[in-house]
């Protein structure tokens, strides 16, 4: 397995533990890695790809948390590991995902024997946190078009194109409204000339842009 940009941020004798206990996972498009309720036994660390991690409001509506990448650990799939409880979370593949599965045996282990580790684990908890902090404060104090934007152009930031593939009623869900509304704040868009709608497609032009940026 090629583990070239973790080799960057952790030892040598790590990587050699890696390759020797990780188990290489691969995912399709739309293929579910994590499910609610179900006990976790590996840590996942990305490779390739990008995941979308969710979770189940009080009212049993999902919620779009944050997404994986390049190199990236969900935190909690970290926590349900090491106390063996069952996931509160759903991870889904948003396009061709590669994986290596960290056993849970090895996780304290090697917080104690590898430094870089320990830094890893704990840059990955603060990261995450950050993230929930912002999908917090987004829900909260900015108005539907601006997540919609937002949420847009952290799309195209993941994939590196300027076509964002997903359907109404999957970015209704990720933003907690309904596909009415979002296909309404889309069709403004259209007509704005921000972006063109096609069938589960939605190309942003040149010109896109956050309507609160000044």
């Amino acid at each position: 397995m090629n583990l070239d940009q973790l080799s960057s941020f952790l030892e040598t004798a790590l990587i050699q533990e890696i390759q020797e206990f990780g188990i290489l996972q691969t995912f399709s498009e739309g293929e579910l890695i994590m499910d609610y309720g179900k006990y976790i036994r590996m840590m996942p660390i990305v490779l390739k790809g990008t995941v979308k991690v969710l979770r189940l409001d009080e009212n049993n509506n999902e919620i779009l948390l944050y997404y994986l990448s390049s190199s990236e650990s969900c935190s909690m799939a970290y926590s349900c590991c090491v106390e063996a409880k069952k996931s509160e979370v759903k991870a889904i593949a948003e396009d061709d995902v590669e994986l290596i599965g960290i056993p849970h045996t090895k996780l304290d282990e090697w917080l104690c024997k590898y430094p870089s580790w320990k830094n890893y684990v704990m840059r990955s908890f603060n990261e995450r946190f950050i993230e929930l902090l912002k999908s917090i404060e987004s829900i909260a104090f900015h108005k539907l078009d601006e997540r919609l934007i937002a949420y847009l152009k952290e799309k195209k930031r993941l994939s590196g194109s300027s076509v964002i593939k997903a359907s109404h009623n999957t970015i209704a869900d990720e933003l907690a409204t309904s596909r009415v509304v979002i296909s309404r704040l889309l069709k403004q868009l259209e007509n704005n000339k921000k972006i063109i709608l096609y069938r589960n497609e939605i190309k942003l032009m040149p010109d896109f842009e956050l309507p609160f940026e000044k």
